[in-house]
């Protein structure tokens, strides 16, 4: 980043004043001469979100193009603290690749980039198209895959939006069954002795099991094994349960990768939904109804030659803030 603003640092330097500030490019910019060292800082503007109650920071990325990757993650970092920071489940970019073609980058909160996360994809759609970056039904690509957006009728009064998420197999994040094949209600006895998991990967990776009734506190107990079982997991993995409610209603709670237990993972309600239609508990084609403890969203699940499911939710814009990140410090307010 530092390069980006070289001539500014050495007109700074050379001006008598030991501070200058400029705009440029929607970033305000401040040059500081400290004992020789140059530090510069971006004051950014974001916006607090959440998709079916897992709550985000949302940043126009495209505005902020000299950030760097590992700026981002050390913002995440500092940024999603409940504590320390703003608070969130993860940070969301809105970013613009070579080709134009306009996309997300996902952030949890220990600064890990993330392939994909179905709630926040249809937040950073919302943004994306209230800025006229792309149509009303567009592509958005995330972890080097494109995804379908669409924004349709709201739900429960709430600003919706649909994505459609190819559902693969097998993925290399999966060491414990052969390419080709399907893992769908089997045991992985070195995680569980007891639980018969669905493995997919929906741009990152999913275990998911079908439970009478859903325990955090052994939901955890698994999320945190995985770490210990790089050789069945070499990339970590996403842990989900999820109760059938009824023919068509189910409750999914998740163990995230980066992120530990949330309120709500959008993808996870996705294979959740996805291992359900899988297993012959539901009709293909059939939209069901998918909650958590952030709220609720409905998927609909076409097994064809390749697996494809609809996830549809609200992207919600809860309020507007600035924050400024200078040397590894945040502040912000809110607008």
């Amino acid at each position: 980043m530092l390069q980006y603003y070289e001539k500014i640092a050495r007109y700074a330097i050379a001006s008598p004043k030991n501070r200058k500030v400029a705009t440029i490019d929607f970033a305000k910019v401040e040059i500081i001469r400290n004992f020789g060292g140059i530090y510069a800082y971006i004051d950014m503007e974001f916006i607090k979100c959440h998709g079916s109650g897992n709550d985000f920071i949302l940043i126009d990325a495209t505005r902020y193009p000299d950030f760097s990757r590992e700026e981002w993650s050390d913002f995440a970092r500092k940024a999603c603290s409940r504590e320390s920071g703003i608070g969130s489940d993860g940070v969301l970019l809105v970013v613009r690749h070579e080709d134009g073609v306009y996309g997300m980058d996902m952030l949890n909160p220990d600064g890990t980039y993330a392939e994909m996360c179905g709630n926040g994809i249809r937040c950073v759609a919302r943004l994306a198209y209230e800025r006229n970056y792309i149509a009303s039904e567009d592509v958005l690509r995330s972890g080097g895959r494109d995804y379908k957006v669409q924004r349709i009728e709201p739900i429960d009064g709430e600003e919706t939006f649909g994505v459609d998420i190819p559902i693969n197999t097998w993925s290399k994040d999966f060491t414990f069954y052969s390419a080709g094949e399907r893992f769908v209600a089997q045991k992985i006895e070195a995680l569980d002795e007891q639980l018969e998991f669905t493995a997919l990967n929906l741009g990152n990776p999913h275990i998911v099991a079908e439970v009478e009734s859903i325990s955090l506190e052994h939901l955890t107990t698994l999320g945190e094994r995985v770490l210990q079982l790089r050789e069945l997991f070499p990339y970590g993995v996403n842990v989900s349960f999820y109760e059938r409610r009824s023919s068509r209603e189910i409750f999914v709670s998740t163990y995230e990768r980066g992120a530990g237990l949330t309120l709500s993972c959008g993808t996870a309600m996705t294979a959740s939904a996805t291992a359900v239609a899988m297993r012959g508990r539901v009709d293909a084609g059939e939209r069901i109804e998918v909650r958590n403890r952030g709220g609720r969203v409905f998927c609909t699940t076409k097994l064809e030659d390749s697996i494809t499911t609809r996830l549809e939710g609200n992207a919600t814009f809860e309020w507007y803030g600035e924050a400024e990140f200078k040397s590894g410090v945040l502040t912000f307010e809110r607008k």
